[in-house]
């Protein structure tokens, strides 16, 4: 699914802009006002696209179980084996990294997808939404939103919602619509403690429905004339998301670090930086798929997870590994 691919591009030019000025620890006020670039950051970037990166995450999981069974494989194993691998690449990212996200998407899977993968799906949808509503209401989102996203995730993969949502403009515009009223809403709400922004339970409610505002109006957007040119971009960023995940760390570290942006208020520099990033990693990612099936790490992912060896590249056939 094309889409899936636009939307975990969407969900990187997102988490950038996150990742690097909290890894830079950088100024959040100045004389006890809030930062301009990060107040806007806080309103309409933290907490919003890491849930969607999470969810995402989740639905690939259960696409993969399902693609386990078509080719009579152990669904189990090939899971365990995929989620070991986010372990160990998570653990020596977030060397680099503190707080990623990949050890705990990982982490995650093994406690509750590989439990749950032959439950009944009223029992994982129970589940995610009151893991979900825990994340928010005890932890005020972030990294406790991770079990509850990825199982959600689970769910729509396990269920084939993704084909209804595919097919039913009427509901994807319904959703949006509402998600609009109470995005809204949950920013008036945010914006009454803009000091605290980002880190409060009205910002991880804020971002939760802004997230489900930014996937549907994309999704929408995708759908028009218009959409092919802005999916001709993300699809690519999409499809290597995880070479382009651990490889914007590998740069900005040093980069960010080079042109001064550690405990700084260099709010436009670290634009600049983020913006830069994405441009290189969007022209790289097309060019690459042009010759290669698989970015590098997601071609190492997929060998592991299938415990064979993976054709890369494109002449080669793809009828076994599609």
């Amino acid at each position: 699914m094309t889409e899936l691919d636009a939307l975990r591009g969407f969900a990187l030019c997102g988490i950038i802009f996150v990742n690097v000025p909290s890894l830079m620890r950088m100024t959040r006020t100045v004389d006890g006002a809030v930062q301009p670039v990060r107040h806007v950051l806080d309103l309409l970037v933290q907490q919003r696209f890491f849930p969607l990166f999470s969810l995402l995450f989740g639905i690939s999981f259960a696409l993969m179980l399902r693609s386990a069974r078509d080719r009579n494989r152990s669904p189990e194993a090939v899971l365990v084996r995929r989620l070991l691998f986010l372990v160990v690449l998570g653990t020596l990212h977030h060397l680099l990294q503190p707080g990623e996200a990949l050890l705990y998407y990982g982490l995650g899977g093994i406690v509750l997808l590989l439990p749950l993968n032959r439950a009944p799906l009223w029992l994982n949808g129970l589940l995610a939404g009151g893991l979900t509503v825990a994340g928010v209401t005890v932890a005020s989102g972030g990294l406790a939103l991770v079990p509850g996203m990825l199982l959600a995730g689970f769910v729509i993969g396990r269920s084939g919602l993704l084909h209804r949502i595919g097919q039913n403009t009427t509901e994807l515009t319904t959703t949006f619509c509402v998600s609009l009223v109470l995005a809204t809403s949950a920013l008036l709400w945010q914006e009454q403690n803009p000091l605290s922004a980002g880190f409060t339970r009205s910002s991880a409610i804020a971002g939760l429905c802004l997230a489900a505002v930014y996937v549907t109006g994309l999704l929408l957007v995708l759908r028009t004339p218009t959409g092919k040119r802005i999916s001709d971009v993300l699809e690519p960023l999409g499809r290597m998301a995880l070479t382009n995940y651990v490889g914007a760390t590998l740069i900005f570290v040093p980069t960010g670090l080079l042109i001064g942006l550690w405990q700084s208020n260099h709010w436009g520099a670290m634009l600049g930086l983020c913006a830069g990033i994405l441009t290189v990693q969007a022209i790289a990612s097309n060019l690459w798929l042009k010759k290669f099936r698989y970015g590098p790490f997601e071609w190492v992912w997929r060998s592991v997870t299938w415990w064979q060896p993976v054709s890369i590249r494109k002449e080669v056939s793809s009828a076994r590994f599609a």
